[in-house]
């Protein structure tokens, strides 16, 4: 890091605890690795009301310090609103030197050097899936910021080639950076497979686990009509779904009848992480078929359980699955089927995928995703790097 730089503020006034996805995840794992990196460095991380109380319980290193707004970060146009106006403020009061911004949206003057970070443009290919004033929302803040910005990191190269066309960003201000594994910490017991085969009514066959939640870029529907054409052979299979459903339970589950399969298909909605466990445990294999991701944790995840997987070649996710996945076009559910049917029948394709995983996991740390971080911020304080 430049000699000069000693005080770095955090924007994470976007982190409700439990409410946010993967962006806490990246938060509160990438703080405390830079944090771990750069202990001469001085971190504030701005909170707010619902965030801060949580977070300075996250055993960040001692160099981090919590700085809480008064604002509510469930009340979206009051955040962003903070963040406009009076972040800024709150970042000069407190002598900061670069301001980073960790969940897509952040102030468009910041007054000091700025790196926004962008998890995805999901609100722009689906805006179906937003309400509207969230969708007006970013759409007003996340392209001003990002081109107003000194540096944009994205967590994958896919996410970059999206800013640079929707948004107008010069690539060359634009810094690609890998996230590490998600939960290095340790893992749950998994619960006992007899008790999750009565649980879920799995019976004594073949599950195929699929973790995500039930959006419209997530392709649920389309993973279970490749699971209706698996055919002859494949009838003890169960299909589980794990992740919020919501309102889309429903139609997920006439799906399903429609298809013919509403028998062996299982949602579960959220469960606890021991359950969670059990369930990678149980699998023959994970299908993952979204159609769009920032990154594409739950992959990851597969991965790191040494689960065969079969993934959509979608967006980021050839980025992070390499080599360890058996690849699928995910708008063809016959492509779909396929992709898991050759995991269910050939145990030593799945066994290469597994060897596979096993190695490129260790690709993804978050001690390097925080030293390209910080790589981004050197780039932020030269003039010349801005376009």
């Amino acid at each position: 890091m430049p000699s000069e730089l000693r005080r770095v503020g955090l924007n994470l006034l976007y982190l409700v605890p439990g409410q946010v996805g993967g962006s806490e995840v990246y938060a509160r794992e990438l703080v405390g690795a830079l944090g771990r990196a750069r202990p001469e460095l001085e971190l504030l991380a701005f909170a707010n009301d619902e965030g801060a109380p949580s977070l300075a319980q996250a055993g960040w290193p001692a160099n981090v310090r919590i700085v809480r707004l008064p604002v509510r970060g469930a009340n979206k146009p009051a955040r962003i609103a903070t963040e406009l106006a009076r972040l800024p403020l709150a970042a000069r009061h407190h002598r900061v030197e670069l301001l980073h911004s960790l969940g897509t949206t952040g102030p468009i003057v910041a007054g000091v050097p700025h790196v926004l970070s962008i998890l995805d443009l999901i609100y722009a290919h689906y805006p179906e899936t937003f309400p509207a004033a969230a969708r007006l929302g970013l759409g007003a803040v996340v392209g001003p910021a990002a081109r107003r910005a000194d540096r944009v990191v994205t967590i994958s190269e896919a996410v970059k080639r999206d800013v640079v066309q929707r948004l107008n960003v010069p690539a060359e201000r634009v810094d690609a950076v890998l996230l590490g594994y998600g939960a290095e910490r340790a893992r749950a017991t998994p619960a006992p497979p007899a008790a999750l085969r009565e649980r879920f009514g799995l019976g004594e066959g073949r599950v195929v686990l699929c973790v995500s939640a039930a959006l419209v870029h997530k392709n649920l529907p389309r993973l279970i009509d490749a699971f209706a054409q698996l055919g002859p052979g494949f009838e003890d299979c169960r299909l589980v779904l794990v992740g919020h459903h919501g309102r889309d339970s429903e139609a997920l589950r006439e799906h399903a009848e429609r298809a013919g399969v509403s028998d062996r298909i299982v949602q579960t909605g959220w469960i606890e992480a021991d359950v969670l466990e059990g369930l990678y445990a149980l699998a023959s294999c994970c299908a993952y078929p979204s159609l769009h991701e920032g990154f594409g944790l739950p992959p990851l995840e597969a991965m790191v359980r040494e689960v065969p997987l079969a993934c959509s070649d979608a967006t980021s996710l050839p980025e992070v699955v390499g080599d360890a996945a058996e690849l699928f076009e995910p708008t063809d559910p016959r492509a779909i089927r396929d992709a898991i049917a050759r995991l269910l029948t050939d145990p030593a394709r799945a066994a290469e995928l597994v060897a596979s995983g096993r190695r490129r996991v260790g690709l993804f740390t978050w001690d390097r995703c925080a030293e390209g971080v910080l790589a981004s911020y050197e780039r932020a304080l030269r003039p010349a790097t801005r376009a």
